[in-house]
Formats: structure tokens, C-alpha cells, sequence
């Protein structure tokens, strides 16, 4: 089993650039982390001001880990939230495959 983050930004105007490039420094740090599975980065195409996180964990734990990190504090509590319109979080617990 796993635990999955989607988190959903929206960046203010003429911010973009640089959120995705604190994003992109966020995402190699925490590949290397205990317990991660992913994290991506996307890009809305309709509107590139919508930023969509997509993070999965051995755990829950390892979520709470992460969120405790220099460097999560650093890049994104300190970088992108103050460059941001609005945040949304969603912790998720995947439900079991069902096979025919």
C-alpha cells in the first residue's frame, strides 16, 4: 500500500517561471527521500498558471517526514506558497486494483 499527495496551485501572475523552477529543485530533493515512490510536476495546458503535484509514499509517515524537511520549508513553504493565489492539498489512500 501507499500514500498519495495531489496538491493543486495556482500561481499569481508572472510567477510562473520561477515556481516551476523551485518545483523542479523541490522534486529532485525529494526523490532521493526515504520512502518516495514519485513526485511530479505538471503543468496545466489550458492554463500554465495551474500547477498539479503528484507525490506518492511507502506511508503516511514518510509524508509527515517529508513536510519536515529543510529543504519542503525552504522551497516551498518559504519560495512558492508566497507566490501563489490559492493551495490545495488532498491526501489520498489508494484503494486496492480490482482484477476481472
Amino acid at each position: 500500500m501507499s500514500f498519495v499527495v495531489v496538491a493543486r496551485y495556482r500561481v499569481r501572475p508572472g510567477a510562473t517561471d520561477q515556481v516551476l523552477a523551485l518545483l523542479d529543485e523541490m522534486a529532485a530533493a525529494s526523490r532521493k527521500e526515504p520512502g518516495n515512490r514519485r513526485y511530479r510536476v505538471h503543468q496545466g495546458v489550458e492554463d500554465p498558471r495551474t500547477v498539479v503535484l503528484y507525490e506518492e509514499y511507502d506511508s503516511e509517515a514518510d509524508f509527515t517526514a517529508h513536510c519536515a524537511s529543510d529543504h519542503f520549508r525552504r522551497l516551498v513553504l518559504e519560495g512558492v506558497v508566497p507566490l501563489l493565489e490559492s493551495r490545495d492539498v488532498v491526501r489520498l489512500d489508494p484503494r486496492e486494483e480490482v482484477t476481472a
